[in-house]
């Protein structure tokens, strides 16, 4: 699992002058007809995953069944969450299976700051943990909006923690935000 905005997700190899599509576009390309022709979906991860050489690498899986010992920090902690009792549950889809493989067109298709300032001069909280890989989204939403951002970074947390660790969750500054910006 890797961010959009900030890392540098494992890519295909360049291309020899730039003359072909890279592999994940091409792969979505050919899906979406595969797709329509079997009257089916494929499964596949969030982000689209490469081998070693360059080649998509499909899967119909977020998570595997089992944690390999070389796994990177995010798809434990990912893994610590969906694939244990902690946050397992047969219907979840980071669970138990994975997403459309054409669900990262969507994330693609748009530039996510473009319309930061619509909801302005309403106030938005964003609450990040400070171990979070995705602390950086939230960091740049708020350097882009401060009149609009309030945010709060929660020492010791990853990004799964703040789904249920409740001695980690800052309700305190979740009622004030809301008792200020909701009356």
């Amino acid at each position: 699992m890797h961010e959009y905005a900030r890392s540098e997700p494992s890519t295909p190899p360049p291309r020899p002058y730039g003359l072909t599509p890279p592999a994940s576009v091409d792969h979505l390309g050919r899906q979406r007809w595969t797709d329509a022709e079997n009257g089916t979906f494929a499964r596949g991860s969030h982000e689209i995953p490469f081998d070693e050489d360059g080649d998509v690498a499909p899967s119909d899986r977020v998570l595997p069944k089992t944690l390999p010992a070389d796994a990177d920090p995010i798809t434990k902690i990912f893994f610590d969450y969906y694939r244990t009792e902690r946050g397992y549950h047969p219907r979840s889809i980071n669970s138990t299976t994975a997403w459309t493989a054409t669900t990262p067109m969507s994330f693609f298709a748009f530039r996510q700051m473009t319309n930061i300032d619509m909801p302005a001069p309403r106030k938005a909280l964003l609450v990040a943990g400070a171990e979070a890989h995705s602390r950086s989204y939230s960091e740049d939403v708020q350097a882009t909006a401060p009149e609009t951002v309030d945010l709060v970074i929660v020492p010791g947390a990853d990004h799964v923690d703040l789904y249920d660790r409740k001695d980690l969750i800052p309700f305190d500054r979740l009622d004030e935000f809301f008792t200020k910006n909701l009356t």
